[in-house]
């Protein structure tokens, strides 16, 4: 096998922002056993631009978006022509990739070692050394019109502060602001969280500072979406998970773990994205803290014709395993493209 290190930054042609697609151009073409080290940008950096976009190149061109244009224009799986932006948010993390795996076939299970995984640190220089993720309990959170004070329907959108060293274990809340209604570069209003990268206008908002306090947040770096492109279309919304991975959400996918996918397509075409600084066993608001994270990982090939006797024979599911557990994951739908069309 090859030992081949590839870099990706993140950049607007390097990045599917909210959709997995096996007919996307490959990033980068790799070999058995080489390394690639990928930048992935939380969707959720523009809630404060100024910590999490500014002075960080990579950031501003995919966040980039006047009245003549978009970095990225395309954002989810939806059509073009959406009222509320083009792929209409029907997907919503910027997922890195696609890397292809040569000689990676339908029937083959590709395992995914993640060798490291560290802070994207803030390219604003008020804030040299540190990085901020972004906390929305969003209109799709369970806390949603679940409030004990009204008004009972509110989005709050909370911001940390991580160690960009990543040696505090902890984040701590900056601030926190209710989302108002915000109009985006092209004019349209935005009146919840219903597309992803809608620059928040500071001077629409009120911030609350000195909230938290005294509290730590556990950090466990992770990424939200990791995974192939599955068979069944050629553009797959990012939100729901299926056999192929994609939006797990669990907070095991970090550091030292090694996940293993069923290949759907030629050459796997893997990609990953939705990096969270921490995450309980739920996005119990409807988010993470959500924070850029690079990540390297190793990728081992495992043929079809090698899997019979093993472990990962007739696997279909993404199987995670960690130092201390074997992970199944199951899914309201085992192959929901199939299943539901």
């Amino acid at each position: 096998p090859g030992q081949m290190h590839y870099y990706i930054p993140a950049t607007p042609e390097t990045v599917l922002w909210g959709y997995f697609s096996k007919n996307a151009k490959p990033t980068v073409e790799i070999e058995s056993g080489d390394f690639v080290t990928m930048e992935t940008l939380t969707h959720h950096a523009n809630d404060d631009a100024e910590r999490m976009v500014k002075g960080d190149p990579g950031a501003e061109s995919i966040f980039h978006w006047d009245a003549q244009g978009k970095g990225v224009d395309r954002r989810g799986a939806g059509p073009m022509d959406a009222k509320i932006g083009a792929g209409g948010g029907a997907g919503v993390h910027i997922c890195t990739g696609p890397v292809r795996i040569k000689g990676a076939q339908p029937g083959d299970i590709l395992e995914v070692r993640i060798v490291d995984v560290a802070p994207r640190p803030s390219g604003n220089p008020d804030y040299k050394g540190k990085t901020f993720g972004s906390n929305a309990a969003a209109w799709w959170g369970f806390h949603y019109g679940d409030m004990l004070t009204e008004p009972k329907k509110r989005e709050v959108v909370t911001i940390y502060e991580v160690d960009a060293t990543g040696e505090r274990n902890w984040a701590k809340a900056v601030y926190n602001y209710r989302w108002t209604p915000q109009t985006d570069p092209f004019g349209v209003v935005h009146p919840t969280i219903d597309y992803p990268g809608v620059p928040v206008d500071h001077s629409t908002i009120t911030k609350k500072e000195n909230i938290l306090r005294d509290i730590r947040i556990p950090i466990r770096p992770h990424f939200g979406t990791i995974g192939l492109a599955p068979a069944e279309a050629d553009m797959v919304n990012s939100i729901p998970p299926n056999y192929t991975g994609g939006n797990i959400d669990n907070w095991r996918i970090g550091k030292g773990a090694k996940i293993y996918f069923p290949v759907a397509v030629d050459g796997g075409m893997f990609s990953v994205g939705d990096p969270h600084a921490s995450q309980g066993d739920s996005e119990l608001c409807g988010t993470a803290i959500e924070c850029s994270l690079t990540g390297t990982f190793q990728f081992i090939l495992h043929k079809k014709a090698d899997l019979p006797g093993t472990s990962l024979a007739e696997l279909n599911y993404p199987l995670l395993e960690t130092q201390d557990d074997w992970v199944l994951h199951g899914f309201s739908y085992a192959n929901y493209l199939a299943e539901l069309g």
